[in-house]
């Protein structure tokens, strides 16, 4: 989300930034527009887009006012399922747990409303993931932005260089966007970079659990001093 409206702000090629060395150029040279380089045209281009005056630099680039509905009705989602999932959590683990659980310990404590709040997030992030896809992708659609080829493609001008393609798409609106990626990419086209999800949440469960250790042995050696 965070990232989707970062580039609903700042359209421009942020490449043109970077020293000038063989790894930008490529990205340089597909994305560079010399009428609107600079710094300026950042905030510039961002606010055209946001107040909806003058003209915007690419005829695919949707109007903000358009997105506005799609990213509220997503984030209304995710709060409410994030909520219920964390509710539920909680419940489940007050039932099993009622007769031991012991509020002045702190395993008992924090960790069940942290491990709930990691579980209301997981089933958020999973189930709504599509209509994130759809809004980073209506969002990026008309603006200066460069992807890198994952299928293991090469410029054919530098030996071993990765190609990297700008984002081409001409989405109408939100369901225009829906229909086009289940038409042209099935199901799994919803869920493109699902890995990196899936790894942000493994990381996040790894330290909770690691933390949880660390402080049973704390209070296990408290306990026995």
């Amino acid at each position: 989300m965070t990232t989707c409206i970062t580039q609903l702000f700042l359209p421009c090629d942020l490449s043109s930034l970077a020293p000038n060395n063989a790894s930008t150029s490529p990205q340089s040279e597909i994305v560079r527009d010399e009428s609107s380089s600079g710094l300026l045209d950042c905030v510039r281009e961002g606010l055209t887009r946001l107040l909806g005056v003058g003209a915007p630099h690419s005829h695919r680039l949707l109007p903000l006012g358009s997105l506005l509905l799609p990213a509220a009705l997503h984030a209304i989602l995710r709060y409410a399922v994030a909520a219920s999932v964390q509710r539920a959590a909680l419940w489940f683990h007050q039932r099993r747990g009622k007769q031991r659980a012991n509020p002045s310990n702190p395993l008992d404590a924090y960790f069940p409303e942290l491990a709930a709040a990691w579980a209301g997030s997981l089933a958020a992030d999973v189930l709504l993931f599509p209509l994130e896809t759809a809004l980073h992708r209506l969002g990026l659609q008309g603006t200066r932005t460069i992807i890198d080829a994952t299928d293991g493609v090469v410029a054919g001008g530098n030996v071993g260089s990765p190609l990297v393609l700008p984002v081409n798409t001409q989405y109408d609106g939100f369901r225009d966007c829906l229909h086009a990626i289940r038409r042209k990419e099935g199901a799994a086209g919803f869920y493109r970079g699902f890995g990196a999800l899936t790894t942000q949440y493994a990381l996040h469960g790894a330290l909770l659990a690691a933390a949880r250790t660390l402080l049973r042995l704390l209070l296990l050696e408290g306990g026995a001093s």
